[in-house]
């Protein structure tokens, strides 16, 4: 019995003595199928292969860890220190002894949380490798987890403080659960904001976006939009933090979210 791995998503699935037929995130309009079809693996032959995971501080208090060579949709996970606690925020596919024992110095994991379902990944090998941390899902996508466990407890979407300055906000617009997480403490106490693909950090780092789908192109609507901007409108933050390495907001990021959705709207409306 193995916990095979979706190799287009990461995502983790529970144990079985075959791999899976088919990946329904990847079936779902907002992912893909992989042009070489449906390929698993497992965390064992990800280590066989050379994978590692990439452990960085982004600033005081906040780790970013990834892995290398790049894996699925070659996302990071961000580690927020707290004296309350420690919050994931996004997950990644591999973990090894060595990230445990990294982390651990650091105080461990006590919560888990994502900006939405292509982020789950090991979530559940993560829990468990870190003491059955509580991992937090929101009701609205409760159909995308692939691995159930008891560790795992299901949101209702209101605002939700895992640590003393640490909140996860559902906003909607990918998905339906997609969420960011508010550090107060973040960038020298201007506030930082995580955002995984929830809102994305794209090249030209003064501005985010927002869609339904980024390898499939669909757009969010005007309304969607907007949603989101009111949902973080209540929080100061400085700095966003995206889903990627070096996908970063360093300052003024609560204006550029505010700019870009103006100029999303703007175009998609013909304005």
């Amino acid at each position: 019995m193995q916990n095979y791995i979706c190799v287009t998503c990461g995502v983790e699935y529970t144990e079985s003595d075959q791999s899976p037929l088919r990946c329904p995130i990847c079936e779902d309009p907002r992912q893909y199928v992989g042009w070489d079809g449906q390929r698993w693996t497992t965390m064992a032959a990800m280590k066989e292969a050379g994978h590692r995971n990439d452990v960085r501080e982004e600033e005081p208090g906040l780790t970013g860890i990834g892995i290398t060579p790049s894996f699925s949709i070659g996302q990071r996970a961000l580690l927020v220190q707290t004296p309350g606690g420690n919050v994931l925020y996004d997950c990644i596919s591999y973990l090894d002894d060595d990230t445990v024992e990294r982390l651990n110095a650091l105080g461990g994991v006590q919560a888990i949380c994502f900006s939405h379902p292509h982020f789950y990944d090991s979530m559940v090998s993560w829990s468990r490798a870190f003491g059955g941390a509580t991992i937090y899902v929101p009701e609205a996508d409760r159909e995308h987890v692939m691995r159930p466990d008891p560790s795992i407890r299901y949101w209702d979407g209101a605002p939700l403080e895992l640590a003393p300055g640490v909140t996860l906000i559902r906003c909607g617009g990918h998905f339906a659960g997609s969420a960011v997480l508010h550090w107060a403490g973040g960038a020298g106490g201007k506030g930082a904001l995580f955002v995984g693909d929830s809102i994305t950090v794209v090249p030209d780092r003064r501005f985010v976006s927002f869609m339904t789908s980024y390898p499939n192109l669909i757009p969010l609507s005007a309304a969607e939009v907007s949603a989101i901007v009111e949902a973080v409108e209540p929080y100061e933050f400085d700095r966003i933090y995206g889903g990627w390495w070096g996908r970063n907001v360093m300052s003024g990021g609560k204006e550029a979210v505010r700019a870009s959705a103006e100029r999303y709207i703007a175009h998609i409306s013909g304005a």
